[in-house]
């Protein structure tokens, strides 16, 4: 079978979406037809997705924080978790925090990041994030 010229078919067919949506039958899909309410995904794809997703949160903050690749590896990463969580644009909403960060103030950065509605609303990720901060 031509696989190439049944994927160009099923495209056409069920079109190309990259934002999910109901399709016609009342099921969450995505892609070229992918019924997310029953198929879902494979471990693997769910492994690319989020291979893709810290790769752009990283290049995000490459670009918002260029400061942000002088920290530790484990600031870093602490940042890059709230980053992946937040976004970047409501991650920047925490100024003294990043400025704390940027001074090399771990604890006043991570009595910050404590000190949000964010960490009331991720609870213990948050703990772990901070300790990540002070503690780098």
């Amino acid at each position: 079978m031509n696989l190439d010229l049944l994927k160009k078919e099923l495209v056409r067919d069920e079109d190309e979406r990259l934002k999910p949506y109901r399709c016609t039958a009342g099921k969450l899909t995505i892609g070229v037809g992918r019924n997310l309410d029953d198929v879902g995904l494979s471990v693997d794809e769910s492994a690319y997705l989020l291979g893709n997703d810290i790769a752009r949160v990283m290049a995000e903050l490459d670009k918002a924080l260029p400061w942000w690749r002088g920290l530790s590896e484990v600031r870093q990463r602490a940042l890059a978790n709230m980053a992946f969580n937040l976004g970047v644009p409501r991650l920047k909403g925490f100024a003294r925090m990043l400025a704390a960060l940027q001074a090399g103030q771990w604890d006043e950065a991570a009595t910050q990041a404590l000190a949000s509605k964010w960490a009331v609303q991720v609870g213990d990720r948050a703990k772990r994030i901070a300790t990540m901060i002070k503690e780098g």
